[in-house]
């Protein structure tokens, strides 16, 4: 195994092209470590309620999880205007397929390959982890394809684990008045702009899929979050822990004591984002490299 949270790696950055659709190129931010390998390789989904950022928004987070050696591949994909769900599920069970078709050319390997994401992208990367072979998320082809977007484990840094309950508990804050943070009234038309409809927000929760009893994939999952994160409600991330594990899947839950959400992004020098960074070296390790 070669990642390592103790042994620092100098790392080479480029981006490429994935996946072309009519008027919208998407591409990928490749941090690859030195060294000969083999490395996990960890696909990135981005946050921004589903509508908003890119595959820039952690590089520096990503950057340093490549500095302990593991390959991060930090992925576009369709949102609104151009596209809703389930459009954004399709382009990133591509990616994964891709990514695992050519891992070799990072010095890595299909059998290597996991999945990390932040907030809506946490929600996203869960959801096409439980659905890999999904019709819907799997329709886009992918040429001499002999893979399917199966993945080795999962990071989920603060998701939106129950969109549905998301979407009604800011709602609720929001008519309440008071004193909530300024996200909520971001989130709640990012929703809808997305989701289209409650109804669609239910049957793509994962939350409510696993308390449907819906049959799943349950790679092993990472679960970070900061005890003051309000955006992310703790009793949304108490039901998708116990029904994930009811199960079978296993959860390793980490809190950040006094951290709400983003805490990676917004203090990357803090010691909080220092332990998520070792947390997650640690977890990929373990999963994708045994």
């Amino acid at each position: 195994m070669t990642a390592t949270t103790d042994t620092l790696h100098e790392v080479t950055t480029h981006d490429i092209d994935y996946l072309v659709h009519p008027g919208i190129t998407l591409q990928v931010r490749i941090h690859q470590p030195e060294g000969p390998g083999p490395f996990p390789l960890i696909a990135e989904v981005h946050g921004g309620a589903w509508c908003r950022g890119d595959r820039l928004d952690e590089d520096r987070f990503n950057y340093s999880l490549a500095q302990r050696g593991i390959v991060v591949a930090a992925i576009d994909f369709r949102m609104p205007p151009d596209a809703a769900y389930p459009a954004s599920m399709q382009d990133i069970n591509y990616a994964i397929r891709w990514l695992k078709a050519n891992a070799k050319k990072w010095r890595s390997s299909a059998n290597r390959v996991g999945i990390m994401g932040l907030s809506s992208g946490a929600h996203q990367a869960i959801l096409g982890a439980m659905r890999p072979k999904d019709a819907r998320y799997s329709a886009l082809p992918l040429a001499n394809e002999n893979q399917d977007a199966s993945v080795n484990c999962a990071v989920l840094c603060w998701p939106v684990i129950d969109p549905l309950g998301r979407y009604r508990y800011a709602c609720d804050l929001q008519r309440a008045g008071g004193d909530y943070p300024p996200t909520i009234d971001r989130v709640i038309p990012d929703h809808l702009k997305y989701w289209g409809n409650e109804e669609a927000m239910s049957e793509g929760s994962p939350a409510l899929a696993l308390e449907r009893g819906e049959a799943a994939r349950l790679p092993p999952v990472l679960y970070l979050q900061g005890d003051k994160d309000i955006v992310h409600p703790r009793a949304h991330l108490e039901r998708f822990v116990t029904a994930y594990r009811e199960a079978g899947g296993d959860v390793t839950l980490n809190w950040y004591p006094g951290e709400v959400e983003g805490f990676v992004k917004t203090r990357p020098d803090s010691p909080s984002t220092a332990k998520a960074v070792n947390d997650v070296v640690q977890f990929v390790v373990t999963q994708c490299c045994a």
